[in-house]
C-alpha cells in the first residue's frame, strides 16, 4: 500500500495488492483521470494514458505549455461548469455576480498515515493509521476564492478507494454551491452494463439491469431519504461479468438523504460517473471563512465478480462503517409484537406474548408502536414519548424490568423524527414542522417531519428519547421513520439558506444519533423507515442492522435478501419469521422455509407465539436452537450468491467460515415441479481439500466435488436423509457442511 508522487509529471498513483488509482494534474492545472483497475506496475511516466485530440466544435483551454488543451475530451477527476467541459459537471458554484464559472487549479498535496473524520457525516474509518493512507489535493480558484480540497483514502487489504471534497471559501463574495458532487470518476470507454436496485415499499432491492448508451442514465432520490425507490449504490459491469468472474465497479454513497448516482456517456463513448448529494433543490449558501464537506462516497474494483464485489463492502461496511458495543456481537433472537397485536394491546397481552417468547428461547422482546402519548392509532401522539399509563400502567420503566426479570433483554419502538397534529407537542410547536407558508401542508401516515434543520428540535426530542433510556432498561432500539418531505421549507432560515434544508435535515438526524449512541453505547440500535425506506451505508454507522422490509412474505424476501446483499452484509439484513397468512400479501408459506429465508440476516419473530399450534411450537424452538449454534457464521461469514430469485424458480446461496471448516447453504425453490429433472448445486469458497460432512448423511464429499461436480439437490437424492416427505411450492432446505480437516 502507498501513495506515489512523480514530481516531474504531476502524477499521483495510489496503490495495494488489488488496486491502482492514478490521476494527474492537466496542463490547466486541473485533477485528471488517468486509471482505475486491477493493480499495475509502478512506473516514473505514465503520460501515454493521457490522451487528447483536434476535434471541431471544441472549445480550447488558454494556457502555455500545451495551445490546443480541451477539457472536452479529457478524463477528470473533479469536472467543473463552465470550462470547455459540456457534460454534467461534479461541482456548479453561483457567485454574486450571476456567474457560474469555476476554475480550480492545482495548488498543493499532503499524504497523511491513516484517514481523518468528516466533520458531522458518517464516514468509514481506520482502528490503526498502519491501515490505509490517504491524499488530500488542494485547488484554488483564484478569481472567487474558492479552495477545494480532494480527499483520497487507500486501504491496505481492500480494493477500495473512499472519497470526499471539502470546499472552503476563502474569497470575500458569498458562494451558492449548486452541486457538490462527493465522487467524479471518467472511464475511458463505456463498455458497461450499469446494475442498480429499484422498487417501492413492500418490495425494495429488485435489481435491474442495462446497457449504457450514449446519454445520462440515473437512479436517485429526491425524498428527503435514500428511499425505497433506489438505493445509493449501482455497479458498471463488464456485460460477460457474473457473480464469479469478470470485471465490476461498485460505487456506494454513505449518505442518508436525497442522492444522485449517474452514468453518462459522450459522443467519445468516454464515461463519467457522478455520486453524491442530489443537485435538484441543493443549494448552500458558502459564506466568506465557511466551509461545506459532502459525503463520502466509496468505490471499490473487483476482476473476479460480482460476489467478489459484494464481499468487499460487506468487510468494509461491517468493520469499518458500522462501529461500537454491537458492531462485532451476533444480533439477539427477537420477538417483535406489531403484526402480533397491532395496537391493540396491554401490560397484560404484551407479557403474555413475552413469556411464550422466552419460552421457546427468544433474547430479546420488542414493544414496537402504541406505547407513548394518545397512540391507539397512528392518528395521535407522535412527538409525546412519554408513556401512556392507561396502557402500561408501571410505565415502561416496569415492563422493561418484568421482561428483564424473565431472562430476556426489552426493547422500544420510536419515530422521533414525525409529529401527529394531535399531540401535545404540535399544540405547543406548530412551527416545528416542515412546511411552506401559504400552501397546505401535505400529511402522510396522518403526520408531518419535524423540522430537524433546527438544533432546539433535535434538542427536545434528544431530551425525551435519553430520558427513557435513562430510566429504564432498555437494550434495543427500533428508529423508524414512516414518510418522506413535502413541501421543504423551514421557518428558521432566510429565503437564500432554503436549499439547505434537505441537508442540514439530515445533518440533525446524523446528530441525534450520534448523541444517543455516544451516551447509550449498550443500546442496539435497529433503523427502519417503513422497512427499507432509508436502508443506506449513513445509517450502517449508527445502527449496525436494518428493517429491510415491512415485507416479510418468505418468497418475496428471498429477492429483497438477495438484492440486499449487493451491498450490505448479512448482519445488517433484519429479516424475521411473521404469521401466515402474510399480512402484506395473503401468501401462504411453510414455517420452515419461513425461518430458513430468515436466518440468512438478524433473525427474529413478528408475531404471536401463542397462536401457533404444539408442533410449530417446537419447530420454532428448533429454529432458535439452530440460529443460536450457527449465527456467527450466519452474521459474520463469507456470503455467496449461488442462484438468481430474478432469474428463475430458484434461490439459492451459502456462508462459509473464515477457516473454511464450516459452511450453510440456503435452497429455496418458489414453484414445485411436476417430475422435476435431476439437479445439482456448486457451491464456493470451499477449501478444495477438505472432506466436508452433511449433516444428516454419512456421506462426505471434498471441496473441490461440491464446487466442481456440485451438491446434489435433486428431490430423490435428498429425500433419504435430508426431507422424508415431499417438497410443495415454497419449499426451502438448508445444508449444514462441516470439516474436521487442517489447513
Amino acid at each position: 500500500m502507498g501513495i506515489q508522487f512523480i514530481e516531474k509529471s504531476k502524477t499521483f498513483h495510489l496503490y495495494n495488492d488489488s488496486v491502482s488509482y492514478i490521476m494527474e494534474v492537466l496542463p490547466n492545472g486541473h485533477m485528471g483521470q488517468l486509471y482505475f483497475g486491477g493493480r499495475i506496475h509502478l512506473r516514473e511516466d505514465y503520460s501515454y494514458l493521457s490522451e487528447t485530440i483536434l476535434r471541431s466544435m471544441t472549445a480550447y483551454v488558454e494556457n502555455d505549455s500545451q495551445p490546443l488543451f480541451t477539457l472536452a475530451n479529457t478524463k477528470q477527476e473533479y469536472g467543473v461548469y463552465g470550462t470547455t467541459d459540456f457534460r454534467q459537471p461534479a461541482l456548479e458554484v453561483l457567485h454574486e455576480n450571476g456567474s457560474r464559472l469555476t476554475d480550480a487549479k492545482y495548488e498543493s498535496h499532503q499524504i497523511m498515515k491513516g484517514k481523518p473524520k468528516l466533520q458531522g457525516l458518517p464516514a468509514v474509518y481506520t482502528e490503526d493509521d498502519s491501515e490505509a493512507e490517504t491524499l488530500e489535493i488542494t485547488l484554488k480558484d483564484s478569481v472567487c476564492g474558492l479552495t477545494l480540497k480532494l480527499s483520497y483514502t487507500i486501504f491496505r487489504d481492500r480494493s477500495c478507494i473512499a472519497r470526499s471534497v471539502r470546499l472552503i471559501n476563502e474569497g470575500s463574495q458569498n458562494l451558492h454551491l449548486l452541486s457538490a458532487m462527493s465522487l467524479c470518476l471518467d472511464l475511458p470507454d463505456s463498455g458497461y452494463d450499469m446494475v442498480h436496485s429499484s422498487g417501492c415499499w413492500g418490495r425494495e432491492f429488485h435489481l435491474k439491469t442495462r446497457h449504457l448508451e450514449p446519454g445520462i442514465q440515473s437512479v436517485g432520490s429526491r425524498r428527503g431519504n435514500s428511499s425505497h425507490e433506489h438505493n445509493p449504490f449501482m455497479v458498471l459491469k463488464r456485460p460477460r461479468t457474473d457473480e464469479f468472474q469478470g470485471e465490476a465497479l461498485g460505487f456506494s454513497l454513505i449518505y442518508s438523504g436525497n442522492f444522485l448516482a449517474q452514468a453518462e456517456v459522450d459522443a467519445q463513448q468516454v464515461t463519467r460517473v457522478l455520486m453524491g448529494i442530489h443537485p435538484g433543490g441543493f443549494d448552500w449558501k458558502l459564506e466568506p471563512g465557511a466551509q461545506f464537506q459532502t459525503p463520502e462516497a466509496v468505490i471499490v474494483y473487483s476482476d473476479s465478480g460480482l460476489n467478489k464485489l459484494s464481499q468487499e463492502f460487506h468487510q468494509l461496511y461491517g468493520k469499518r462503517l458500522a462501529r461500537g458495543t454491537w458492531r462485532d456481537r451476533p444480533s439477539p433472537i427477537l420477538l417483535n409484537n406489531w403484526e402480533a397485536t397491532y395496537f391493540d394491546f396491554n401490560e397484560e397481552r404484551l407479557l403474555k406474548i413475552a413469556a411464550k417468547a422466552k419460552e421457546c428461547g427468544v433474547e430479546l422482546f420488542v414493544l414496537d408502536d402504541g406505547w407513548f402519548g394518545a397512540r391507539r392509532s397512528d392518528n395521535a401522539g407522535l412527538g409525546d414519548w412519554v408513556v401512556n399509563r392507561d396502557v402500561l400502567p408501571d410505565g415502561i420503566t416496569g415492563l422493561a424490568q418484568r421482561v428483564e426479570d424473565m431472562g430476556m433483554m426489552f426493547g422500544l419502538w420510536i419515530e422521533p423524527e414525525m409529529v401527529n397534529e394531535d399531540s401535545d407537542l404540535y399544540r405547543e410547536h406548530p412551527d416545528w414542522i416542515i412546511s411552506t407558508p401559504g400552501y397546505p401542508a401535505s400529511k402522510a401516515r396522518h403526520q408531518w417531519v419535524l423540522d430537524y434543520s433546527r438544533p432546539e428540535v433535535v434538542d427536545h426530542i434528544h431530551q425525551m428519547i435519553a430520558k427513557l433510556l435513562r430510566e429504564a432498561k432498555i437494550s434495543y432500539i427500533k428508529w423508524d421513520m414512516n414518510r418522506s418531505i413535502t413541501e421543504c421549507y423551514s421557518s428558521e432560515l432566510p429565503a437564500d439558506r432554503q436549499g439547505e434544508v434537505f441537508h442540514r435535515y439530515i445533518l440533525g438526524v446524523y446528530s441525534l444519533y450520534e448523541r444517543l449512541t455516544s451516551e447509550f453505547p449498550h443500546v442496539l440500535f435497529e433503523s427502519c423507515a417503513s422497512g427499507g425506506g432509508r436502508f443506506d451505508p449513513g445509517m450502517l454507522h449508527y445502527a449496525p442492522q436494518c428493517w429491510t422490509s415491512d415485507d416479510s412474505d418468505a418468497a418475496e424476501r428471498m429477492k429483497i435478501q438477495y438484492g440486499t446483499s449487493y451491498c450490505y452484509p448479512l448482519r445488517s439484513i433484519g429479516a424475521h419469521v411473521s404469521a401466515v397468512p402474510n399480512h402484506q400479501l395473503g401468501r401462504v408459506t411453510p414455517l420452515q422455509t419461513r425461518a430458513d429465508v430468515a436466518c440468512f440476516g438478524t433473525f427474529g419473530y413478528e408475531l404471536d407465539l401463542n397462536k401457533l399450534s404444539a408442533q410449530e411450537i417446537e419447530d420454532v424452538k428448533k429454529q432458535i436452537v439452530f440460529v443460536k449454534k450457527y449465527r456467527n457464521l450466519l452474521q459474520y461469514g463469507t456470503f455467496y450468491r449461488l442462484e438468481n430469485p430474478f432469474e428463475g424458480n430458484l434461490t439459492a446461496w451459502m456462508v462459509v467460515s473464515e477457516d473454511k471448516k464450516d459452511a450453510i447453504v440456503g435452497w429455496y425453490r418458489t414453484l414445485n415441479m411436476a417430475n422435476a429433472p435431476f439437479s445439482r448445486l456448486r457451491l464456493k469458497g470451499l477449501s478444495p481439500d477438505f472432506s466436508y460432512t452433511l449433516d444428516g448423511s454419512r456421506a462426505s464429499h471434498y471441496g473441490d466435488e461440491l464446487m466442481q461436480i456440485g451438491l446434489l439437490t435433486s428431490d430423490t437424492a435428498l429425500d433419504e436423509f435430508q426431507r422424508p416427505e415431499k417438497g410443495g411450492d415454497f419449499d426451502a432446505r438448508l445444508f449444514i457442511l462441516h470439516s474436521e480437516d487442517k489447513q
